[in-house]
């Protein structure tokens, strides 16, 4: 794995005389509904969540979540996706609990525990990165894609060993996930996700392969 990028972990004065780390405070959590009302303390209880990430970590800078109703589920009821995407220094966290795969999010609350079960997984990772539990440069898996949904945001690596593990679009690092294709070489990070493993944190790699 690569170092994680240390902009902004670091402040210095105009004279460069001190050099150490300034805790910015997190901002006031955004959350959006689409296609949907909010109801009863779903927004208190959403809240509720993103305090006990903050309980975690003083590094946690900005929380977005968003709580959707894909338009695809429209006609067959409500089917219920969260979204959520995490600010720290040096990266951003991002997370869905995506009903399209697995269809057992009608019930809203479970939703939004099953994705904010999985981004305190990986706001911890992060942590113990930090904390030098985990070695930095340990390096990462690699995988090829397996198959690919573009229209679902999502789609499957396949590692070495034979294993198939499901990645999000939001997980694909700098916004690769459109330009990747069936066999495109990866690295990635791999977490135990609501339903089982899952690729997190994926990187195209160049075109020499390894593999």
């Amino acid at each position: 794995m690569k170092n994680l990028p240390i902009m902004g972990l670091l402040k210095a004065d105009a004279r460069r005389t001190q050099t150490r780390w300034i805790p910015r405070m997190m901002q006031e959590p955004q959350i959006t509904f689409r296609n949907i009302k909010p109801v009863g303390d779903v927004e208190t209880k959403i809240r509720e969540h993103v305090d006990r990430l903050r309980d975690l970590t003083r590094r946690l800078q900005g929380c977005r979540v968003v709580v959707a109703i894909p338009h695809r589920h429209h006609r067959d009821g409500n089917s219920y996706e969260v979204r959520i995407e995490l600010d720290v220094p040096g990266m951003r966290i991002s997370v869905t609990s995506d009903s399209g795969r697995h269809g057992d999010h009608r019930d809203l609350d479970v939703a939004i525990h099953g994705a904010f079960d999985e981004a305190r997984r990986q706001l911890e990772d992060y942590i113990r990165i930090r904390r030098g539990a985990v070695k930095a440069r340990e390096p990462q898996p690699h995988a090829r894609v397996f198959r690919l949904l573009p229209e679902k945001g999502y789609g499957f690596l396949k590692t070495p060993d034979g294993r198939e593990l499901y990645f999000h679009g939001n997980a694909v690092a700098n916004g690769e996930f459109l330009n990747l294709e069936v066999g495109s070489e990866v690295s990635f990070t791999e977490t135990l996700g609501v339903d089982g493993p899952q690729a997190t944190t994926v990187h195209k790699v160049g075109r020499h392969s390894r593999l």
